[in-house]
Parts: structure tokens; C-alpha cells; sequence
């Protein structure tokens, strides 16, 4: 959560971080709630999640109101995030899933080290 709070710049109380513990082999599944200043539109917050994640090869970005599944990422080094909004109050609801025992640990050193030695950043992910 101070990752998170340091790069949006949002304070503590405007933000809420629930990761769903359920009695699963591997998976993580993160709900994050927030007041979504200036935005108005569930596809205008996707927008912005585009612009920063476009070059991210694994990371898939789902259409408003679509939410991610763990099954969709077992296995893999993605991270798959959907985005909803509600207009009249700002609120916004982030649902991300990543597969903790590849994009968790061993996929993301993989990932880290094809990057620090100068290989394709998806060598041997993919």
C-alpha cells in the first residue's frame, strides 16, 4: 500500500486495499477502492491505466465492468486489471489478478534479469 499511496498521490483515507484471501494453490486477487478525482467515466480511467501500462508487455487492461479471473492468469506472468467507475460519486473499483508463483516470484525475477542483461523483457515468459 505505500507504493500505491506514493505514486497516486492520494492520502491514506481516500484509498482502500483488500487483497481476497481464498483457500487457492496460487492466485492473488486485489480489489482497490478510491474517489477518482477529475474522472468522469469508467473508459476515461481505463484511458489513463492504458497511457501507463501500453509498453507493459504483461500487463491486459479489460474493457469497464469487466473484471479479471485467476484462471485467466495461472501459469503466466500477467498481471490482468479491469476498471469500473461510478460518475455520480467518483468511485472508482481497480480488480487486478496475478498468478503469485510466476509474476510473484520466479516469472518476475526472470523478467528483472532478462531486462538487467539486455534480453527481450518476455524471454522465456511466453
Amino acid at each position: 500500500m505505500p507504493e500505491v499511496l506514493q505514486v497516486s498521490g492520494l492520502e491514506e483515507g481516500e484509498f482502500s486495499f483488500t487483497a481476497q484471501l481464498l483457500p487457492l494453490d496460487r492466485g492473488i486477487l486485489e480489489t482497490i477502492y478510491f474517489r477518482a478525482k477529475g474522472v468522469h467515466s469508467a473508459e476515461e480511467l481505463l484511458h489513463i491505466y492504458e497511457q501507463r501500462y501500453s509498453a507493459e508487455p504483461f500487463v491486459r487492461l479489460y474493457d469497464p465492468g469487466h473484471s479479471p479471473e485467476l484462471r485467466a492468469v495461472a501459469r503466466t506472468n500477467f498481471c490482468d486489471i479491469g476498471v469500473t467507475l461510478d460518475p455520480h460519486t467518483g468511485r472508482a473499483v481497480v480488480v487486478s489478478a496475478i498468478d503469485n508463483l510466476v509474476k510473484g516470484a520466479a516469472g518476475q525475477a526472470i523478467q528483472n534479469m532478462n531486462l538487467m542483461l539486455g534480453f527481450a523483457e518476455t524471454e522465456g515468459l511466453l
